[in-house]
């Protein structure tokens, strides 16, 4: 019996959703024909660092070279930075690479992952296009109920995803309870931490979780250089963990992942402390006064330790999520529908600019009938 190429796609290939990314700025500006402004996917809006975009232009003038394999120098960079051993740091294409061969790594069909049915998507994905079993529990106050996801471990579980803070709530779990989930976990099964927006966090009680890598032999940290180092489009991320995962997680790895610009860019962002500080205190700033603005007009704001704010819309007629969204954009404000994260009536907005912060309060303001 023969079988056409489509039949042969294993069915938890097929069944996947595909990754839906926010509005592109160019679609929308072609469509109405005016200047828009994107919020939708949490970027740095005071844009890279200088020194970091020297570097990179410096890496193309040598872009008839392969780069650095293994991303030697920006490991090394990350190792000294952390207290770590360099053969402890990996560095890949985004924080989403390195979600998707953990998982590659671990699962295989007949094993399971668990993450949370309200955080970032692709975790949920890389589960099943692993071929595992996705086991998602429902959220706790916008946040992952620690306790579900302990009681949904099975013999079969060999992967945990965490988002601290969470996307795309922009909540936190304090670093106490993610201990107490790590000693409940069996020793097979591995914790990630996504700690994408640990550089935003002002909280006491918070910590990204390498504390908890350098002591324990199943926890892994991964990082990225898309958000308060304004490097999105370069896709550079990181993670530090145990030796053997990271061995692991080499051997599947494609050869040369990451490209030269980004890994001198990289290194530049890392040692540029001045810039990381500068775009956190902008953030602190606009982050509190978008929360307040916005809750003055009735709407309900999720606090957030990130660079971004989940809020909250009516199910009233004309007065919707969607309704807002499509307001919006008509006005070039580009926000972020989660209807995927299975919260219908919220839009995700990134903190922007001092005037793309003002246009969206003024927007909503009108939106609203205030």
């Amino acid at each position: 019996m023969t079988h056409t190429l489509e039949e042969l796609i294993p069915d938890y290939i097929q069944g996947l959703p595909a990754y839906v990314p926010g509005k592109p700025v160019e679609e929308v500006e072609q469509d109405l024909k005016i200047h828009a402004v994107k919020l939708a996917s949490n970027e740095n809006p005071l844009g890279p660092s200088p020194k970091a975009m020297e570097a990179a232009r410096h890496a193309l003038g040598e872009a008839n070279w392969y780069p650095d394999g293994g991303s030697k120098h920006l490991r090394q960079v990350l190792a000294d930075r952390l207290g770590v051993r360099l053969e402890e740091v990996f560095v890949g294409l985004g924080s989403s690479e390195i979600i998707d061969l953990a998982s590659r790594v671990l699962l295989r069909p007949g094993l399971d992952g668990i993450t949370s049915e309200g955080s970032f998507t692709l975790f949920a994905i890389a589960i099943r296009a692993s071929g595992g079993k996705l086991i998602q529990t429902a959220m706790r106050n916008y946040t992952f109920d620690l306790d579900a996801i302990a009681r949904a471990v099975t013999p079969e579980t060999r992967i945990v995803f965490i988002a601290n803070p969470n996307n795309p709530t922009g909540t936190y779990i304090p670093f106490d309870e993610v201990k107490r989930l790590h000693r409940g976990l069996p020793a097979h099964v591995l914790l990630v931490l996504d700690a994408a927006y640990a550089e935003y966090v002002e909280r006491n009680d918070y910590e990204s979780g390498l504390e908890l890598v350098a002591t324990s032999e199943n926890v892994v940290m991964c990082r990225t250089f898309s958000k308060i180092h304004g490097l999105a489009a370069l896709r550079l991320g990181w993670m530090v963990g145990p030796a053997h995962v990271i061995d692991a997680i080499n051997r599947i790895r494609g050869p040369f992942n990451v490209n030269a610009p980004a890994i001198a860019a990289g290194v530049a962002a890392m040692r540029d402390t001045t810039h990381v500080e500068r775009s956190r205190a902008h953030n602190t700033q606009w982050l509190g006064w978008l929360s307040e603005e916005i809750s003055k007009l009735g709407l309900k704001v999720t606090p957030s330790v990130a660079n971004f704010i989940l809020i909250h819309f009516p199910d009233t007629p004309n007065k919707t999520a969607k309704d807002a969204d499509a307001f919006l954009t008509k006005r070039g404000l580009i926000l972020r529908a989660v209807g995927a994260y299975k919260l219908p009536n919220a839009l995700r907005m990134s903190v922007g600019t001092e005037e793309a912060n003002r246009l969206v309060v003024a927007a909503l303001k009108e939106f609203l009938g205030k």
